[in-house]
């Protein structure tokens, strides 16, 4: 038994581990949007390569060990789904650099939708174990903070290729939508989080 919860608290503390370091990843994603420097754009980076660490560690412990807390499937998943938020938000800070786009109200927005639901994500994670049904609510806040970037997404879209048909104007339109994708499949990512956590849930209860 004491065995069972050692390992118990391995895997619910690495995937809550995970989930705090994206936050942190966010965090600079969100102070990057608000102000481009090194300093914003290095807490996201090294934010991802912890994260991915953990993730490492937790893949591995995973596949040497034969009982966990809730399927071994559910636990990978959600690890991953996890793990890629933090990628694309890496992803995005790399790429807005290297194609020289700036920041606008849209990107900011979006970064901060993404730390909202990655802060009910970490709270989630926090409750599964004594209080699934309240790791629940928080996941389906996630997802309805999810549904909030989906329309903030369709809003800049809009608004970008309402823009005047130029060639300049084009390529900065490619530039920026490139970004705007990114900041979406994140999203796409926390929500398929919240499917799991909330599957999870279902098989708990």
């Amino acid at each position: 038994m004491s065995l069972f919860r050692s390992k118990q608290d391995y895997f619910i503390y690495n995937l809550a581990r995970q989930a705090e370091l994206n936050v942190i990843g966010l965090e600079g994603l969100v102070a990057y949007m608000q102000s481009p420097c090194t300093e914003h754009e290095e807490k996201v980076n090294i934010a991802e390569k912890d994260a991915d660490e953990v993730r490492r560690m937790l893949v591995d412990e995973l596949n040497r060990t034969f009982v966990t807390p809730f399927d071994r499937e559910d636990i990978y998943e959600l690890s991953r789904a996890v793990d890629d938020v933090l990628d694309y938000a890496h992803s995005t800070v790399h790429e807005m650099n290297m194609l020289a786009v700036k920041p606008n109200e849209h990107m900011c927005k979006m970064a901060q939708h993404l730390l909202d639901a990655s802060r009910e994500m970490l709270l989630a994670f926090q409750r599964l174990e004594k209080h699934p049904s309240v790791a629940n609510d928080h996941a389906r806040e996630a997802k309805r903070i999810e549904n909030d970037m989906e329309k903030t997404y369709r809003e800049a879209i809009a608004e970008l290729f309402a823009g005047p048909a130029e060639a300049e104007n084009i390529v900065n339109m490619m530039k920026t939508r490139e970004i705007y994708r990114h900041l979406s499949n994140a999203a796409d990512r926390a929500d398929e989080a919240a499917n799991v956590i909330s599957n999870i849930v279902v098989k708990m209860t």
